[in-house]
Formats: structure tokens, sequence, C-alpha cells
């Protein structure tokens, strides 16, 4: 007689992966809070270093865009993984948030209202560099 009485008995247990599995709103999200916290600590190491570089309005301009840029691609590597499907959508829909927030976020507080133009550039920058961040990291080997 074999070892398993019953049908049950002989399918192999499945174990969980220690990894929960998140849903696609999940992952975007996780990968939108990763890239504040990122912008937030490189605006705070950045605004240590202006004490003692003194740069000019144009350096300002030029980090500030690739903070913007380093946050969204760490962000998608977060909501995407290594060979995550739908890379792409994932990583374009994390830097429009992001972008969307930010535009809110400096018109309110600055008090500025800088051309329509300017905001929608920024925008389209953030979905464009999520969007190849994303394809990127989703045609990356696991």
């Amino acid at each position: 007689m074999a070892a398993y009485s019953t049908p049950a008995a002989k399918r192999p247990i499945r174990r969980r992966s220690r990894r929960r599995q998140h849903t696609a709103a999940a992952n975007v999200f996780r990968g939108l809070f990763t890239a504040i916290g990122v912008t937030l600590v490189c605006v705070l190491i950045f605004a240590l270093l202006m004490q003692w570089l003194k740069p000019s309005d144009g350096v300002i301009r030029v980090i500030n865009q690739l903070i913007k840029l380093a946050s969204i691609f760490t962000g998608v590597y977060v909501a995407v993984g290594r060979g995550g499907e739908k890379g792409m959508l994932y990583g374009a829909l994390v830097g429009l948030i992001y972008m969307l927030l930010g535009v809110v976020l400096y018109a309110l507080l600055s008090g500025q209202k800088l051309p329509f133009t300017a905001y929608l550039s920024d925008i389209a920058m953030g979905i464009a560099g999520g969007g190849i961040a994303g394809a990127v990291i989703g045609g990356m080997k696991k």
C-alpha cells in the first residue's frame, strides 16, 4: 500500500512566497512613495551642499531636473522590479503622478504662476522618463 491514503495527500504542498503579491495600484503607489522619499533626501543633501558650493541658477535648475529623474527611476525600480511585466505602463504612471504632485505643490507653495507649457513640459518629462525607466527595468533579466 502506498504511503498516501487520500488523493489530496498526493498533491505537493504549495508554499507561499515570502514576498506578498501586490496589486498594480499598490506597486505604483509604493514606487511613488519611494520617489518622493528619494526626492526629499536628495533635496536635503543638495540644500546642505548649496551652503558651500554657492551654485548659479542654471546649475540649480539642472540639479533639480536630475533629482527628479533619479527619483522617478528609483520609484519605477521599486514599482516594476527587474524583469517585471508592464514596466513601461507602470513607469509612466509613476512618472505622471509624481510630476503632477510636484507641479501642484510647486504652484501652491511658491505662489508663482508659471506658463502652462512649463507645467506640461515637466509632466511630459515625468511620463517619458518613467516610461523609459520602466521599459529598461522591465526588460532586465531577473
